[in-house]
């Protein structure tokens, strides 16, 4: 069993951080394009991005976003985490086959558990690529849960 375990709004403390690892592989920039609808060729047609200012396929910029999302709901606060605001700078592109690392340090606890985060995300080469803040309601009650199974989902033409 791998456990989910949260940190509630008063375990938190200003400076309190955690990280969580991704690799952006071929199956992962599909599988984000279909689930989102984002279609940009600039992703998906290695033609079309031979063309575009990185010259060879990037991952979307949103799908380093969503792993700030899953950082923050499955690490740092953890299950029970209501996404309220993120804002993001995507400095540099991603491209298939990064590993990215999202860093969540705690900056600010205010009223009504709301708890803001400042949000770092490097690559394998510890270059920024997206920096930004997210506002969370943390959870109030500790809970540890069994992380879910996904389904194994596969690709085709």
């Amino acid at each position: 069993m791998h456990a989910l375990e949260n940190i509630t709004y008063d375990e938190l403390q200003i400076g309190d951080y955690a990280t969580f690892t991704k690799s952006l592989t071929e199956e992962e920039l599909v599988l984000f394009a279909a689930a989102s609808g984002d279609v940009n060729p600039v992703s998906l047609d290695p033609e079309f991005a031979s063309h575009s200012t990185y010259k060879e396929r990037i991952g979307h910029g949103m799908w380093s976003g969503s792993l700030i999302s899953a950082a923050l709901s499955t690490v740092i606060p953890g299950p029970g985490t209501m996404h309220l605001e993120q804002k993001l700078k995507f400095d540099l592109p991603v491209k298939i086959g990064d590993t990215l690392t999202v860093k969540l340090t705690v900056v600010e606890k205010g009223e009504r558990n709301r708890v803001t985060f400042r949000c770092e995300v490097t690559n394998q080469n510890n270059e920024l690529v997206v920096e930004g803040e997210s506002v969370v309601v943390a959870p109030t009650d500790k809970v540890t849960l069994e992380k879910p199974t996904l389904p194994r989902i596969q690709i085709e033409d």
